[in-house]
């Protein structure tokens, strides 16, 4: 009788178990069935259905003084325009064979570019945002519409928007990238529609203010001519003035005594959608992480995979085995179902972390899982 609870590490090897000896004639079975392209669960169900998930990919850290670095050499080198598109710079994890996914369903990268710049117009059905961790003088113009990009602020793009970049300032800027490109290559639903070569001169405009904030950045106020939900956040830009506000104020309501942190020194919240309250797109949840000075968060895993960017502070974080000191910029993984803690230096303020995840993907599909190890 099998004995063994669910989850259990030696599933794998009972799996492999049981198996009948080797003669000609189930030689002569197996080969009948390759010939057909067949194969059988029973020599399979080990690896297909794990006792849990296996992630492919590896806890991996990438340093930001690094990218920027290769970052502005590509910045002298590679040009902007038609057939590259971007100079964007994937993270590549090591544990994906190659490919230019930070998770088998993320996708994250450094953009750069350099002073006078524009990275042309074109379109695709994989979602999208743009984080900025230093840096300022960049629009990003979404359907004609110039949004301004500076330190902290987090601007979700939903498929199949037309959107084009300009550097107005004269100095260069980098930005990390996020999109679902791995998922949807897997799923084999991508679709890519190249623009126009120039944007006319009022969209190279700088406002200080796009047009989707000045319709949609009023907290609990929804315009009554807009009132039918979108399944992508409407409100091009979230500022950093806001975040920054939202996270000093439960920490401050936490050392009054009241319970609106995640865990002791544990600040959150989500970047969410105005029209519905859900995530700011259907395949990414994004948020923003503030640790104040000297505490850990609870160890937690879950389905799914994590990408996460410090924006400010200093700091240690394990994912799984691996532990890492972090600071401003630096960029790391955590895989499906690996444990992750994260903590604050003693000797700093604060540490802010900013994370990318493909949550709603397994939500939709009721194969989420969390919790404490």
């Amino acid at each position: 009788m099998n004995t063994l609870q669910p989850g259990s590490s030696d599933w794998k090897n009972v799996a492999a178990q049981n198996q009948p000896d080797s003669s000609p004639a189930l030689d002569a079975l197996y080969q009948g069935m390759k010939d057909e392209l067949l194969v059988p669960l029973w020599t399979q169900i080990g690896d297909l259905m794990p006792a849990h998930p296996q992630s492919k990919a590896s806890a991996h850290l990438w340093r930001w003084k690094r990218l920027v670095e290769l970052a502005e050499r590509s910045g002298h080198l590679v040009p902007v325009g038609r057939g590259g598109e971007r100079r964007a710079i994937a993270l590549a994890n090591p544990g994906l064979g190659g490919r230019p996914y930070a998770t088998p369903t993320l996708w994250a990268a450094i953009q750069y570019l350099m002073p006078g710049e524009n990275a042309p117009e074109h379109r695709h059905t994989q979602h999208a945002f743009r984080f900025v961790v230093e840096g300022e003088g960049v629009w990003t113009v979404v359907n004609g519409d110039a949004i301004r990009m500076s330190r902290g602020d987090f601007l979700p793009q939903g498929g199949w928007n037309w959107h084009a970049h300009h550097n107005a300032a004269t100095a260069p800027m980098a930005w990390i990238d996020g999109l679902d490109i791995p998922f949807s290559y897997y799923t084999e639903s991508q679709f890519f529609e190249l623009g126009r070569e120039s944007l006319s001169k009022a969209e190279m405009g700088t406002p200080a203010f796009s047009r989707s904030e000045r319709l949609w950045a009023h907290p609990g106020l929804r315009p009554v001519s807009q009132m039918q939900d979108s399944a992508t956040s409407p409100l091009l830009a979230y500022r950093w003035v806001d975040t920054d506000r939202a996270l000093t104020e439960q920490l401050k309501l936490e050392a009054e005594g009241h319970a609106v942190t995640l865990s002791p020194g544990h600040a959150a919240v989500r970047y969410s959608n105005p029209t519905n309250g859900c995530d700011v797109m259907p395949t990414i949840r994004c948020e923003m992480h503030r640790l104040a000075s000297g505490t850990t968060t609870q160890p937690r895993r879950e389905v799914g995979s994590s990408v996460y960017q410090v924006f400010d502070g200093q700091g240690s974080v394990q994912v799984g085995k691996e532990r890492w000191q972090v600071e401003r910029g630096d960029m790391f993984v955590v895989p499906s179902w690996r444990t992750f803690t994260a903590g604050c230096n003693k000797d700093a303020p604060q540490l802010d972390l900013f994370r990318f995840s493909d949550t709603p993907i397994f939500e939709a599909l009721h194969a989420h899982r969390a919790g404490n190890p």
